[in-house]
């Protein structure tokens, strides 16, 4: 068992993330079980400002120590996610160097996971096919909104049970995904050492 802190910028990161990294482990690494505590939501805007992710990180780390992680997930937006996730991670070690931390950082949202899987998600017609660059399109949720049923997306109750259903698989096809699958896989090797 590990015990993951999460630190998020949105509101529907609150409910999707946890059921995120359940899956995760549940379905790409089998015998290690997460126990992830409820997400922390910082807004972006704050959370990059000095001192703001040394304070959620100690937040964070005071409901998973002493054998949890952390993991830090926002969007990107428009700026560079491997210098963001930089910056962050250096940061955030320095004020918790005893804990692993692990930052990911969505290009550009957390939404275009949803386009990388959009075929498990039904938000295709048979006959076309995914994006093949599903970070590179700018306004994922509004992407995604356009193929919905009802045409409207929202964060906080779509965002959750497209979480849950999408096909992990297609949404590595997302770099950062990919990323946030990796990190977790080191995590639990970590935590079986």
């Amino acid at each position: 068992m590990i015990g993951i802190a999460c630190i998020v910028e949105g509101h529907g990161e609150v409910a999707a993330l946890p059921e995120l990294i359940r899956r995760i482990f549940l379905e790409l690494i089998p015998g290690c079980y997460p126990k992830v505590v409820a997400p922390i939501r910082i807004h972006r805007d704050k959370l990059t400002k000095e001192g703001e992710v040394e304070r959620a990180v100690q937040l964070a780390a005071a409901k998973v120590t002493p054998n949890g992680a952390v993991l830090i997930l926002i969007d990107a937006d428009k700026e560079c996610p491997v210098e963001l996730a930089a910056a962050l991670k250096e940061r955030a070690t320095r004020a918790r160097s005893d804990l692993p931390i692990t930052v990911v950082i969505a290009q550009c949202e957390y939404e275009a996971w949803f386009i990388a899987a959009a075929r498990s998600l039904s938000l295709l017609p048979d006959h076309e096919q995914p994006p093949a660059n599903p970070e590179g399109i700018r306004g994922a949720k509004e992407w995604v909104s356009k193929r919905l049923p009802l045409g409207k997306y929202s964060e906080t109750a779509d965002q959750p049970s497209l979480t849950a259903t999408m096909s992990l698989d297609e949404a590595r096809r997302a770099p950062s995904f990919d990323k946030l699958v990796r990190e977790l896989i080191a995590l639990a090797q970590r935590a079986a050492t």
